[in-house]
């Protein structure tokens, strides 16, 4: 078994669709479990330490659910060729061919790599950090890739794979908001080249979302990553609204509360309005929680 073979098991992960709803179990878990085998941990991880790590990591980094199954890509990881199962010989199957959750904990079943991709992976940490930054690319932006590798304990440099996206669509979105953030207006510049201003897709480009003006704002860097994480989001009638799981002291009103019901800054053309339908997707799968307040609302989340 090479690294080739290896990697393109990795990479054709059969992840569950439905539209475009966002579905990171699988990559999540995957990156868990790299995070363990770079501790030294043991190859086999009970399930009750899944259902457990991977719920957080769901309810930081996935789409707001109200429940969450990390008993699905536990089990159906198998299913890929790069995950053993063990004990597993009396779990029964739901109707949706998923594990029972409450026979994966009676009869601790633990799931890891195989044992061959395990060494292997321990042996070569440059395949680990190629298969760990497919990952991220393919299904998170790269403003809470960090986020991710912290909370699973990865540490590695960045910069080997990009994805491949239009070279212009930074240029083009910037333009359209007048080189100002959507939000805050921030617009410091040194010389010609604005600073920490970002061009955001409002449909993830991991989710195909197109490189094009009315599926982008410009942001800065922090309410980039605000909103990428789900903090806030946007309104029919394109108003800031607060997630109530935000929360904080320093910088919370002044970064975040004091923007909620305001419109954003709009674009310098109507053609440039966010596409409903790529502010619906966000609303769907990045937004975490309830709106703050109901009053600033004219939708409510679907």
């Amino acid at each position: 078994m090479d690294n080739t073979f290896i990697k393109e098991k990795f990479r054709n992960l059969t992840v569950w669709k439905s539209g475009s709803q966002r579905a990171p179990h699988k990559p999540l878990l995957i990156l868990y479990a790299i995070g363990r085998l770079l501790k030294d941990s043991e190859r086999m991880i009970p399930y009750a330490e899944v259902d457990a790590k991977l719920t957080e990591l769901l309810i930081a980094f996935g789409p707001y659910r109200k429940q969450h199954h990390p008993e699905a890509p536990f089990w159906r990881l198998k299913n890929d060729q790069i995950w053993d199962l063990k004990n597993a010989d009396k779990v029964e199957e739901t109707k949706g061919k998923d594990a029972k959750k409450p026979h994966l904990l009676k009869y601790n079943v633990q799931g890891g790599f195989p044992e061959d991709i395990y060494n292997r992976l321990k042996q070569d940490f440059s395949l680990v950090k190629e298969i760990v930054q497919e990952l991220l690319n393919d299904n998170f932006p790269a403003t809470i890739h960090e986020d991710i590798l912290m909370s699973v304990g990865i540490d590695m440099e960045y910069g080997e794979l990009k994805r491949k996206r239009d070279p212009e669509f930074r240029e083009k979105i910037l333009r359209a908001y007048d080189y100002r953030c959507a939000v805050c207006g921030f617009d410091v510049r040194l010389g010609h080249y604005p600073v920490a201003l970002e061009a955001a897709h409002i449909k993830w480009h991991q989710a195909g979302g197109p490189d094009t003006e009315v599926n982008g704002l410009a942001l800065c860097s922090l309410h980039h990553k605000l909103f990428d994480r789900g903090a806030f989001t946007l309104s029919d009638n394109l108003e800031i609204l607060i997630s109530d799981r935000a929360y904080g002291t320093t910088g919370f009103n002044e970064w975040l509360m004091r923007f909620h019901g305001n419109k954003i800054n709009a674009p310098q053309s109507k053609t440039y309005l966010p596409d409903n339908s790529f502010r619906n997707w966000h609303l769907r799968e990045v937004f975490q929680g309830e709106f703050r307040d109901k009053k600033f609302c004219n939708i409510s989340k679907i």
